[in-house]
């Protein structure tokens, strides 16, 4: 069987005696314009897309970022022990800020007004709470800096051993004697 009785067009085409090229519509590859229109095209879909969620990641992603305030250490979404009054409640609440069509700044302002800072899984970047974000990293700094200066103190420091005198080469030949293998007597 060849390749033109497959396709019924190109049969046709065939036999009213157009190039194959005509008969698919001359597909051959695009001019640069086209494709770099086309790439364009499918990069501000892609960016459109990105932006697009549902409210179910967005609660997903919000319950995430808050603790529960049952006292069990574990975030809002995954507060799962048996009998939790507290995450029940936060939730509800949180579907009902969503609802409303709050942003997360205004549903976290909400949160903590209502539980306290503790309800936050992370600190906030503004006033005191930056220190939270920035000690860890000046104490690792600090900690390399210290090293560095440590090692380098070390390194200098060392002092040049003068050369060998005739107490140094008999205390070598006693220490010989005694180490050999015969036992040093």
């Amino acid at each position: 069987m060849t390749p033109f009785r497959r396709f019924g067009f190109l049969t046709k085409a065939r036999q009213a005696g157009c190039p194959r090229s005509l008969a698919l519509g001359d597909r051959g590859f695009a001019s640069p314009l086209a494709r770099t229109v086309q790439a364009a095209i499918l990069a501000i879909a892609v960016c459109f897309s990105l932006g697009a969620s549902d409210s179910g990641s967005r609660y997903t992603d919000l319950n995430h970022r808050l603790m529960c305030t049952c006292g069990c250490a574990e975030l809002l979404g995954e507060c799962n022990h048996v009998g939790c009054q507290s995450s029940g409640q936060e939730l509800a609440e949180l579907s009902a800020g969503i609802a409303a069509g709050n942003s997360d700044k205004e549903i976290f302002a909400s949160f903590s007004s209502k539980y306290g800072a503790t309800v936050l899984a992370a600190p906030t970047t503004r006033g005191f709470d930056l220190v939270a974000w920035i000690a860890p990293f000046a104490v690792l700094l600090a900690a390399l800096l210290g090293t560095i200066l440590l090692v380098r103190r070390w390194s200098t420091g060392k002092l040049e051993t003068a050369p060998a005198g005739p107490a140094d080469e008999a205390m070598r030949d006693q220490i010989r004697r005694e180490t050999s293998g015969d036992g040093g007597y």
